[in-house]
C-alpha cells in the first residue's frame, strides 16, 4: 500500500478515535445533570405566534426559592399588566420616576404567558432595566424540584415596535450579557450550589424578537441550581467543566461580540 494511503488511513483512524471517544461523549455529557434539556424549548413566542426572545437561562428551585434567590440578588417581582400598572410605568418613563416593579409585556411558552417576571432598574426610571421572565417546565424536575426556563434581557429604551408600531421597550442586542449577569448575581448572593451549560437557541448573529429588535447570542443556556431552602452558601457554586468544542465556540464568539454591537 502506498505510504500516502497509509498516512491517510492513520489520520482518519485518529480523527475517528478523537471524535468517538473524546468530543462526542463530552458533548453528550452536557446533559448528564438532566437529560430533559435535550428536548427543551429554545425560544419564546409572542401572542400571535411570532418568535420572541430566546431562552438563555434556567433555574432549578421551588417557586418560593426562586423568588427569594432573585430578591437576594437585587431583583424585584414585576407587577402584572393592568390599567394601574400601565399608568405607573407610563408615569415612570415620561417623568423619570422610579418604578421598581414595572410590568413586562407577555411572552409565551408551553402555550401560556410567563409564570414569573422580575426586573432590576438601571437609572431613575423604567426606561432602562434588566428583566427576566420564567416559565415552570411542568413535565420536568431535578431531584424533586421544578425547572424554570427563562429569558433574561436588558431594556435599553422605550419606543415604537418595529413590527406593530405599538409603544414598547427595545432590548439591547447582547442577550448573553444579561444571562451571565443574572447567574453571576445569584452566585454573588450565595444562592447557587451548581452552575452548568446546555444547548439553547444556538449561535445567532442576527436574530429578531417579536418587537423587531435585533439580538445575538452564543446560543448557550445557563443553568443554576438554587440552594435548597435558600440557605446561604459559604462556598462558591460548583461549576461544571465546559466540553472543549463548546469552550472553543464560546471563545470564538466572545471575540465577535464587540463587532456585533450596534
Amino acid at each position: 500500500m502506498p505510504r500516502r494511503l497509509v498516512r491517510l488511513a492513520l489520520g482518519l483512524l485518529a480523527a475517528w478515535l478523537v471524535l468517538s471517544y473524546a468530543l462526542l461523549p463530552a458533548l453528550w455529557d452536557r446533559y448528564e445533570h438532566h437529560r430533559g434539556f435535550e428536548r427543551s424549548p429554545r425560544i419564546t413566542r409572542t401572542a400571535d405566534g411570532s418568535p420572541g426572545d430566546p431562552l438563555n437561562v434556567a433555574l432549578v428551585a421551588s417557586e418560593t426559592e426562586l423568588e427569594r434567590a432573585m430578591t437576594d440578588a437585587g431583583w424585584r417581582r414585576a407587577a402584572a399588566l393592568g390599567l394601574e400598572s400601565d399608568l405607573e410605568i407610563a408615569d415612570s418613563v415620561v417623568l423619570d420616576r422610579p418604578d421598581p416593579t414595572a410590568p413586562v409585556s407577555d411572552l409565551y411558552l408551553f402555550g401560556r404567558r410567563q409564570d414569573l417576571a422580575f426586573e432590576k432598574e438601571l437609572g431613575e426610571s423604567a426606561k432602562e432595566r434588566h428583566h427576566a421572565r420564567f416559565w415552570r417546565w411542568d413535565s420536568e424536575a431535578v431531584e424533586g424540584r421544578p425547572i424554570w426556563l427563562g429569558s433574561a434581557t436588558f431594556d435599553r429604551s422605550v419606543g415604537f415596535s418595529h413590527r406593530t408600531g405599538q409603544i414598547t421597550h427595545h432590548i439591547a442586542p447582547d442577550v448573553d450579557a444579561d444571562r451571565d449577569a443574572l447567574i453571576a448575581g445569584l452566585a454573588g448572593a450565595h444562592q447557587l450550589v451548581r452552575e452548568y451549560w446546555v444547548a439553547g437557541a444556538g449561535v445567532t448573529l442576527w436574530g429578531r424578537n417579536g418587537g423587531g429588535d435585533r439580538y445575538f447570542t452564543d446560543g448557550e443556556l445557563a443553568v443554576g441550581v438554587v440552594s435548597p431552602g435558600n440557605v446561604a452558601r459559604t462556598q462558591p457554586p460548583e461549576v461544571s467543566v465546559v466540553p472543549p468544542p463548546i469552550a472553543l465556540k464560546q471563545w470564538l464568539f466572545a471575540g465577535l461580540r464587540p463587532l456585533l454591537e450596534d
